[in-house]
């Protein structure tokens, strides 16, 4: 255990609604480690002066938020093999004048849905839309769960088929049909939709027919909170299983606390007080 408090944080733009502070407050309280963690809005031209800002001025490490993931990859002068294969980086660690960069979205997704969730990926077929940063991320790891097939829908097509053709070999290594595709050109159905879009912060409408869901099929939207809950109706009113990214969020931080501070912080008991926090009357 330190014998000083370190700083970490997490930016954003925005980032007033998230929920880190109060997830690595209590990770710290339950590890016996000194840190303090708070939340940094960024101006949507300032992500690279701010990082660098943060970390000459003491801090240890943050976790980063959209739409600044593939600009964390950029910046870093280390990069993990995941982050190099998603192009995007969630994490970052200072040491020494280097950053060094991680990404744990997809292995805090997959936890979620296989552990938190019981839902099994291997030999399914799987709907990814966004091909941003989240979607990047989450990708690798869903690959190395042996699904059947991953479909990544994005309106910029050339931006899903790029991230296809990263990934390709990963496919192939774990006999994974790997396709490109727009939302409006999906014709098929699946057992897991995962919504890695920044719809729902928008406010926008699910950019998908609901003939893409199957009867019981997974409807995952990596937003939480009062930004998930459209897409969670529409789940419901579909027959599906509606599932809101805060199991995500909280494994994922839960691997950059490992990641900085070299102990896993047990995460189910802080998934389960974070939802009956947020289910509490205001």
């Amino acid at each position: 255990m330190s014998d000083s408090t370190d700083f970490y944080g997490v930016m954003g733009n925005p980032v007033a609604h998230s929920r880190s502070p109060w997830i690595h407050a209590r990770f710290a309280q339950l590890t016996g480690e000194k840190l303090r963690y708070e939340r940094h809005w960024v101006a949507l031209d300032g992500f690279a002066q701010a990082v660098h800002d943060f970390a000459a001025t003491g801090g240890r490490g943050c976790n980063v938020t959209v739409p600044f993931k593939l600009e964390a990859a950029a910046l870093a002068s280390h990069r993990s093999e995941r982050v190099l294969l998603a192009g995007a980086a969630n994490t970052l660690s200072f040491n020494a004048g280097a950053i060094v960069a991680d990404n744990t979205d997809g292995l805090g997704l997959v936890a979620d849905i296989t552990r938190n969730a019981g839902f099994e990926l291997a030999g399914r077929d799987i709907l990814l839309l966004g091909a941003g940063g989240a979607g990047a991320g989450a990708l690798g790891p869903l690959l190395a769960c042996r699904p059947r097939q991953v479909v990544v829908a994005n309106r910029t097509l050339a931006k899903a088929q790029a991230l296809v053709a990263t990934h390709a070999p990963l496919a192939a290594q774990h006999g994974c049909q790997l396709l490109a595709t727009t939302p409006e050109a999906i014709h098929s159905d699946f057992d897991l939709l995962i919504n890695a879009s920044t719809s729902s912060l928008a406010g926008a409408a699910v950019p998908v027919a609901a003939s893409v869901l199957r009867p019981g099929a997974l409807a995952y939207d990596m937003m939480y909170g009062a930004a998930a809950q459209g897409f969670l109706d529409w789940a419901s009113a579909h027959g599906a299983q509606g599932r809101d990214g805060l199991g995500m969020l909280v494994e994922q931080a839960a691997e950059a606390f490992a990641i900085w501070r070299g102990v896993r912080p047990p995460s189910a008991p802080v998934l389960a007080e974070l939802r009956a926090l947020l289910a509490a009357p205001a």
